[in-house]
């Protein structure tokens, strides 16, 4: 091969290198999409520190199945389809099962993440229902180890 072909190769790959990074420093930079919740329990305006629809098991399917659109459109971007990360963001599967996961998962959920001035994660209070936020929990939970 010629050197001008290795030198433009190697341009070329440096130039690949360099978007790809510029991907990743992107992260945090999400738009939040709206959850259609229709079918869910309304939890009204005080935010509540567990998942609400764990306890009836037809309302925590329902959950689950609204959820899953809602992970995908809003969360998958950065931590992965299907809630399996890809090391970009933490992997959601590993959250703590119950009420210290939940307390946890709302409260960065609904603030989002800054660090540094920087936006890690936005905050979806505001754009995504509590009855969305709860519903991505419950389909979390169902992919979680």
């Amino acid at each position: 091969m010629a050197f001008t072909q290795k030198v433009s190769r190697s341009l070329l790959t440096l130039a690949l290198m360099a978007a790809l990074a510029n991907l990743a420093w992107a992260h945090g930079n999400v738009t939040p999409q709206p959850v259609d919740t229709t079918g869910l329990k309304a939890l009204g305006e005080i935010w509540v520190t567990e998942n609400p629809y764990r306890a009836d098991k037809a309302l925590y399917d329902k959950a689950v199945e609204i959820g899953e659109p809602g992970y995908e459109s809003n969360c998958a971007a950065c931590h992965g389809l299907h809630a399996v990360s890809g090391g970009m963001a933490p992997d959601l599967r590993e959250l703590d099962a119950g009420k210290a996961g939940d307390e946890w998962y709302i409260g960065l959920t609904r603030r989002g993440i800054m660090r540094n001035g920087v936006s890690k994660m936005p905050a979806y209070e505001g754009t995504v229902s509590q009855e969305a936020m709860w519903a991505i929990r419950s389909y979390i939970e169902t992919r979680q180890h």
